[in-house]
């Protein structure tokens, strides 16, 4: 049955604030299943492809207290609301291109082909979208994602719910905004389409090379259901701190934390090649190079190269325009057969581990830099070892840092914007200094309306944005955001 109308179940009972918080442990009790989700479904045999590849369409606008009286609206709206100002003519085709998958792969299936493509969407965007009214929109997306008939064909992917880079955001915020998505998500596509999202999308590709912080990271995403992360090949590397071997880009690895304890965490990752995202999506490279490639083994056992890739899905002139020319046809071209098929990153997992491949014998790769981390700590792994060790590195190699790695990889997410990053850090702390005990002692707390209006200002401050776009406007956007989380978390 298609959904039309938002699940019941997981909505925030608090007018005009959205579905973050309130329902922990039902979405944990959902999500933390091993059920196969697209073996049973697939009609691609592991046997007649050489090689695949798998696309991702992130989707972002922030939440700015821009509206009415400084009310909180999205930017969309806001560009609506200024069609004079620089890009924000482009409103209505960001809005479209929100909604298009939803016309692009219905039609696409009637006509007997067999498409593929990933969706990761923020929680300010999908939030957004319900201010706006936009069931149009809504209403598009639900019917490829709750429709069985459309189910092979799409994946949807978690991802943070306030668009916050991981490696700059609190460490106790990290499974705060993985559950806000899982919540938002749900009261809108329904329990049973939350339980099959299993693959995770981090905010502009930034992965922690912090130990303590990618451990926490790791954990929080495993405890929350996940089985798999994207991550952009240039932010990881080998044990050894060499680059990943070119075969190694088109299989799953093994991505190993360690924190300053020693404690060992690990998730597979499947490795997005670098590129120019936008154009090598618009134009469906990744197919291009597929073909490329063939079969590769693992333990002995052979298996199809994947190709990941993700672009912004609006936000260019080629996504925007270039896009529907490229990936339509495409399907077409494919539909006689061909042993290079699309896949979704779930399906090509369970396809090959199905085949016999465990995933504890993916290659091993750690975030960049690492290496030189444990080479100065060696086995004498504790707190002060691995900060004494970072303080050295920092000190005497240019090259090293612990900002993380993203796709904008020039740009540092922390040097510059102390002071949001300062009044994001002191937020949060209140917010934990105010409700951690309560909802320790009463896990009902977290269906407050004073619990979930100030969890909304710890995560929004959090928001990329207010750092990605630069000084002035956007970072006054945060400090008024921090003003109120200020006074709700007093």
């Amino acid at each position: 049955m298609i959904a039309t109308a938002e699940s019941k179940t997981f909505v925030s009972s608090t007018a005009n604030l959205p579905s973050i918080s309130g329902f922990e442990a039902k979405i944990s009790a959902l999500v933390n299943n091993n059920d196969q989700v697209y073996l049973p479904k697939t009609n691609l045999k592991l046997e007649q492809i050489k090689s695949g590849f798998a696309c991702a369409l992130h989707m972002h606008q922030p939440t700015i207290p821009a509206g009415e009286n400084g009310a909180l609206i999205c930017n969309l709206q806001h560009m609506f609301n200024h069609q004079g100002e620089g890009d924000n003519h482009n409103a209505g085709v960001f809005a479209w291109c929100y909604s298009r998958m939803g016309e692009f792969i219905p039609q696409l299936v009637a006509d007997g082909c067999n498409p593929r493509i990933m969706l990761d969407y923020s929680g300010n965007l999908l939030w957004g979208l319900q201010q706006m009214g936009r069931h149009d929109i809504l209403d598009n997306l639900k019917k490829i994602t709750c429709d069985g008939q459309y189910q092979p064909y799409v994946e949807w992917l978690g991802t943070m719910w306030s668009h916050a880079v991981a490696p700059s955001t609190p460490i106790p915020d990290l499974k705060l905004q993985i559950q806000a998505w899982q919540h938002h998500f749900a009261s809108i596509f329904g329990e049973e389409a939350l339980s099959r999202v299993k693959g995770f999308s981090p905010p502009e590709m930034h992965l922690p090379n912090h130990p303590d912080t990618l451990f926490e990271y790791i954990k929080a995403l495993k405890d929350c259901g996940y089985r798999w992360l994207l991550v952009q090949e240039h932010t990881v590397e080998n044990i050894d701190g060499s680059g990943l071997e070119h075969r190694q880009k088109y299989m799953p690895n093994r991505l190993v934390a360690k924190n300053s304890r020693g404690e060992v965490i690990s998730i597979t990752v499947l490795i997005k090649t670098q590129g120019s995202d936008t154009k090598l999506v618009a134009q469906m490279q990744p197919y291009h190079e597929a073909k490329t490639l063939g079969k590769q083994d693992i333990k002995g056992i052979s298996i199809p190269s994947c190709v990941s890739q993700i672009a912004d899905g609006e936000n260019g002139g080629v996504m925007m325009n270039e896009f529907p020319r490229g990936f339509q046809p495409l399907w077409y071209d494919l539909k006689n057969g061909s042993d290079v098929v699309g896949f979704n990153g779930t399906e090509y997992l369970e396809l090959i581990e199905a085949n016999g491949i465990n995933p504890e014998d993916y290659p091993i790769c750690q975030p960049v830099g690492q290496h030189k981390i444990w080479a100065k700590v060696a086995d004498n792994i504790t707190t002060a070892t691995v900060e004494n060790a970072i303080a050295e590195l920092n000190q005497n190699d240019h090259q090293f840092h612990m900002d993380g790695a993203s796709w904008t990889n020039d740009l540092s997410w922390v040097k510059g914007y102390e002071n949001v990053l300062e009044p994001m850090n002191k937020l949060s702390a209140m917010f934990h200094q105010k409700y951690d005990r309560l909802v320790a002692e009463d896990p009902t707390v977290t269906q407050r309306a004073d619990y979930q209006e100030a969890l909304l200002y710890n995560l929004l401050v959090q928001t990329s944005c207010f750092r990605y776009w630069g000084q002035g406007m956007w970072t006054d956007y945060a400090r008024e955001l921090y003003r109120r989380g200020e006074q709700l978390c007093q």
